[in-house]
C-alpha cells in the first residue's frame, strides 16, 4: 500500500514573536504528496507552576481561545507564586505550493495572542505575528513502493519582522519581547524531515536549528534547535475517509533571551515534551490534533512548561503541473 505523507513543519515558529522562537511546532500528517496545499493552524502553549508546583494545561482564569487585550495591570516579577502562568497562542494561514515535483515554497502568516499572570497581574496582548518563508527539497523520494517507503525533505526559510515589537501598558511601560506579537528580528533556520513507511505504519523525524537575531532594542533570543518525533499508524476506513493515528515527541532547547548579544539566562528552555494525535482525512480535506504534555524539563525559575495543543484543517489543490519541468 503507497504511504504518500508529507510532514507539513512549522519550524521555530512558534508563540510567534513570543515563546514561539523557543518551541517549534508540527502541523500533522497528510497523505497528499508534491500537491499544493492552504491550511489554517490553531496554536495553543501553556507554561505555568513553578518547579516542584502543579502545572495546569488551563490554569485558573485563563482562556484557550483568544481572550479581549487587557494591558491595564501592573507589570511585576515572578516570585514563585503557583498561580503564575504564561500563555501563548496563534492562529496561522499557511500555504505550500510546488514549483517543480521536488521543490516547495512555503509562507506562514500568524496572528498571535500571549498572555501572562504574576502575583494576581494579569495581562493580554495580541497582534499580526511575524512572516515566514521557506522552501523545502525533497531529496529522497520513493513513497510508490508496495510495503517499504521513505522520503528526506531538507530546507531553509527566514522569519520577517513584520509583527510589532513595541506594544505598552496603559500607564506606558514596554512589554517584554516574549509578550510582544513580533519579535523585531530577521531569523533564518534550517530543517531536515525525514519519513520511513512499512506497510501501515510509519516514523517520521523533523529536526531544525534557528539563527537568532537581535530587533532594534537589542533584544534576542539564543540560537535553538527543536526536534519532533512521531510514530503513526494509517487505516483506510473507506474509498474516501482515513485517519492516522499517533504518538508524539517533542524535544526543545534554547538558552533563552539575550540583551545586546549576551545571554540573561531568562526563558531558558530544555525539555521534553510527549503526546497524541489524530489525523483524519475526507478526499482533499485533512483535519489535524494533537495535544501534548511536558515529560521532563530542566530546572528553571520561570513558569515550566505544561502542554502544547494544535487544531489544523488543510485543503490539498490537486496539482498535476509544475511551473519547473524536470
Amino acid at each position: 500500500m503507497k504511504i504518500k505523507f508529507v510532514l507539513f513543519v512549522l519550524i521555530t515558529l512558534s508563540f510567534s514573536a513570543s515563546a514561539c522562537d523557543i518551541c517549534g511546532c508540527f502541523m500533522g500528517l497528510t497523505p497528499y504528496d508534491n500537491q499544493s496545499s492552504v491550511g489554517l493552524l490553531y496554536r495553543y502553549r501553556s507554561f505555568s507552576g513553578y518547579q516542584g508546583q502543579n502545572h495546569y494545561t488551563f490554569p485558573t482564569g485563563s482562556k484557550f481561545l483568544f481572550p479581549k487585550n487587557d494591558r491595564t495591570a501592573s507589570l511585576t516579577e515572578h516570585n514563585g507564586n503557583p498561580n503564575d502562568y504564561e500563555l501563548y497562542r496563534t492562529i496561522e494561514i499557511r500555504g505550500r505550493y510546488f514549483v517543480h515535483k521536488r521543490i516547495e515554497l512555503n509562507a506562514i502568516i500568524a496572528y498571535n495572542s500571549n498572555s501572562e499572570r504574576y502575583n494576581g497581574n494579569t495581562s493580554s496582548i495580541s497582534g499580526v505575528g511575524d512572516i515566514n518563508l521557506y522552501a523545502g527539497y525533497h531529496l529522497i523520494r520513493k513513497l510508490d513502493q508496495s510495503t517499504f517507503n521513505q522520503r528526506l525533505i531538507v530546507g531553509a526559510g527566514l522569519k520577517l519582522p513584520s509583527g510589532k515589537n513595541d506594544l505598552k501598558t496603559t500607564s506606558g511601560i514596554r512589554y517584554s519581547a516574549l509578550m510582544q506579537p513580533g519579535t523585531g528580528s530577521t531569523d533564518g533556520f534550517v530543517y531536515a524531515n525525514y519519513l520511513i513507511g512499512y506497510r501501515k505504519f510509519g516514523l517520521s523525524i523533523n529536526s531544525s536549528y534557528k539563527f537568532n537575531g537581535e530587533n532594534n532594542e537589542q533584544e534576542g533570543i539564543a540560537n535553538s534547535n527543536t526536534t519532533f518525533l512521531n510514530l503513526f499508524y494509517t487505516q483506510k476506513i473507506s474509498k474516501d475517509w482515513q485517519v492516522t493515528p499517533s504518538v508524539q515527541f517533542f524535544y526543545e532547547k534554547s538558552a533563552g533571551e539575550t540583551y545586546k548579544g549576551v545571554k540573561t539566562g531568562e526563558h531558558e528552555m530544555n525539555n521534553l515534551m510527549a503526546g497524541i494525535g489524530a489525523d483524519l482525512y475526507y478526499k482533499n480535506i485533512a483535519l489535524n490534533i494533537g495535544i501534548q504534555k511536558n515529560a521532563w524539563e530542566a530546572e528553571t525559575d520561570h513558569p515550566q512548561s505544561a502542554a502544547k495543543i494544535y487544531l489544523g484543517v488543510t485543503y490539498n489543490i490537486n496539482q498535476l503541473y509544475y511551473l519547473l519541468k524536470s
